[in-house]
């Protein structure tokens, strides 16, 4: 993998970049205005559905902090009519609207510095149905829109595919890092070195996979942020689908197994809390993927997903929980979840330095 690099500091060492918790404070929300394809729809209403939640989810996030949105030059005057005010558009191509994964990942530098590390964007591994021509270079693109110091990676990685706790720990998936659709040829051995240089990681939770769904045709083949994230040190939020019937209920055990069996960057074992699935199970696609942990952290809040389901209100008072002194608000994520993701994977935050 690449050697380290980094802007030499004070002391003519470079810097040593860090991924900091998304509970961390931010200065933005970046996010992108969907255009085109399967994600816009082929109907007048999949396109009202499409622009209707993309903009609730941009409205919601610009309640706590800024929000820039890139959007489609011709999809300006569109994007206006469904977004609050101060919502910023920023114009230029793109091929998709999943931000988490076409735009940079974040970090902070030991002096200061904001980086953002620029992964290899290959339509999450090549997909045969995926374009990613514009959407390769959203990552350069944000990066300096934000003022960071880019830091470019011959990994090929998406946002959804990692989540960490500021101090060290990665959570990531076999079946998304290692994916010969994406990186083929690497051990975990080289993919940890490339993300202790970008991302400062110390300590590697590799789960062996996601949830069924995310097996599909438009899935991601195992994104981590569907699954399980780290609200606070040595705590993670699990995905619980709790009825036999469905083929996640045996995933989340065995991902259960395999963090409670883990130790985070300060070499302690995790507390797991299982945050309860949807009772719905099926759509008439098959077995849903629908999950709370896909939510995103803001300041002084979480934007999380709701499905128009009975146990909504129970899970997301699982996540009030996780998230003291936070507002929770909930967001219909059914038509992101149509599309192959959720309210995290049409986000990415830019950190307060």
């Amino acid at each position: 993998m690449s050697e380290a690099a980094g802007r030499p500091g004070p002391a003519g060492a470079p810097d040593r970049w860090r991924m900091p918790s998304e509970t961390s404070r931010h200065d933005a929300t970046w996010m992108a205005w969907p255009s085109q394809g399967y994600t816009l729809g082929e109907t007048a209403e999949e396109v009202e559905r499409a622009r209707t939640t993309w903009a609730a989810v941009a409205n919601a996030v610009a309640d706590f902090e800024p929000v820039r949105m890139a959007v489609v030059p011709a999809d300006l005057e569109v994007a206006e009519r469904y977004l609050r005010g101060d919502v910023e558009l920023v114009p230029t191509a793109l091929d998709d609207a999943w931000m988490r994964d076409i735009g940079p990942t974040f970090v902070v530098s030991d002096h200061g510095t904001l980086g953002a590390v620029d992964w290899v964007f290959n339509g999450w591994g090549a997909q045969s149905w995926a374009s990613w021509e514009h959407d390769a270079k959203v990552g350069a693109f944000v990066a300096g829109l934000a003022g960071a110091q880019l830091i470019d990676s011959p990994l090929v990685n998406e946002g959804g595919g990692i989540h960490v706790d500021g101090l060290g720990t990665v959570l990531l998936t076999e079946t998304v890092q290692l994916d010969p659709g994406r990186n083929p040829g690497l051990t975990r051995a080289d993919v940890e070195a490339e993300l202790a240089r970008t991302i400062g990681a110390t300590a590697y939770v590799w789960l062996p996979r996601g949830l069924t769904r995310d097996y599909d045709e438009f899935g991601t083949r195992g994104h981590v942020d569907i699954v399980a994230t780290i609200p606070s040190p040595g705590v993670v939020l699990l995905h619980d689908q709790q009825d036999p019937s469905h083929p996640d209920h045996a995933v989340s055990r065995q991902l259960r197994e395999v963090l409670e069996d883990a130790r985070d960057a300060r070499g302690e074992r995790f507390e797991v809390v299982g945050v309860p699935a949807p009772r719905t199970l099926a759509d008439d696609e098959g077995p849903v993927d629908w999950s709370y942990l896909n939510h995103l952290v803001v300041n002084d809040g979480v934007i999380a997903c709701t499905f128009g389901d009975e146990q909504d209100e129970a899970s997301l008072g699982v996540l009030a929980e996780a998230y003291p002194g936070r507002r929770i608000v909930g967001i219909d994520a059914r038509p992101l979840f149509d599309r192959g993701g959720g309210i995290h994977c049409i986000t990415q935050q830019q950190p307060a330095l």
